[in-house]
């Protein structure tokens, strides 16, 4: 017997996830607004020109701005996987999302705890201040429009803790390397910070943005589940049958 299309849709939809994506509605809402706010951040680069425009690495020379490229491409293939309910979009949609969540989430924390210190630490001298919705738009709202994907709109992560320390230390490092050589370059590094600690210091705070990263992976593990449940095995009537925890009928 045919299924009904509706029925393949629920087939393929993980039993955790609480709303459906790929999908028109919400789920291709959602995927806009994010990326009409990170157009808008990325717009904000060409209209506000500063010396970073000019050097080598441009703006990608800030950890800010790759992981707003990385939360576009997330968001722009979960849109195309709702506007033509591919699941195979959507699959890596949710692949990409598993780096792109964690480091928006480091970069919030890092920006919003450095600035609370001293503003200093992560805004140059010469940068103009930025008004608060040019800075909720670069440094919060990636990091909240991809949480509220995840914990709405995608199955949970399926990542371990070792390959998450592995992701974390790459791009960790990866972007130490990139800076050190954009460094070679331009003689300045994109955030004071980074003029402020010795190569020892910077490789103990690269270290610890790694572990950071992979605290907040567990931490959105961890959160998926108070939101969503998890999946334990039950028997029902001789069967086994995935169940979200605290579901006692099964359903």
């Amino acid at each position: 017997m045919a299924q009904h299309p509706a029925a393949r849709s629920l087939l393929k939809r993980h039993p955790l996830q609480r709303l459906p994506s790929p999908s028109r509605g919400a789920s291709a809402l959602l995927h806009t607004i994010g990326l009409a706010s990170f157009a808008y951040s990325f717009n904000y680069l060409v209209t506000h020109p500063n010396p970073v425009n000019e050097s080598y690495g441009w703006h990608l020379q800030y950890l800010t701005i790759i992981g707003l490229s990385l939360a576009t491409v997330t968001f722009a293939v979960g849109l195309l996987a709702d506007l033509t309910l591919s699941h195979r979009l959507f699959q890596i949609k949710n692949i990409l999302s598993v780096a792109s969540a964690p480091m928006e989430c480091l970069i919030s924390l890092l920006y919003w705890g450095l600035r609370a210190i001293d503003p200093k630490l992560v805004l140059p001298d010469w940068a103009p201040p930025l008004a608060l919705t040019d800075d909720f738009s670069f440094h919060a709202m990636p990091a909240i429009s991809l949480v509220v994907d995840l914990l709405f709109f995608s199955p949970p992560y399926t990542i371990a803790f070792l390959p998450a320390l592995g992701l974390s230390g790459f791009i960790a490092f990866g972007y130490w390397f990139w800076i050190e050589r954009c460094y070679q370059v331009n003689k300045f590094y994109p955030y004071p910070i980074f003029e402020i600690l010795n190569t020892t210091q910077r490789v103990g705070l690269f270290a610890f943005s790694a572990l950071l990263m992979t605290t907040a992976t567990a931490l959105l593990v961890w959160l998926y589940a108070v939101v969503n449940g998890k999946e334990i095995e039950d028997v029902v009537n001789g069967d086994l049958k995935k169940v979200k925890s605290g579901n006692l009928k099964g359903q």
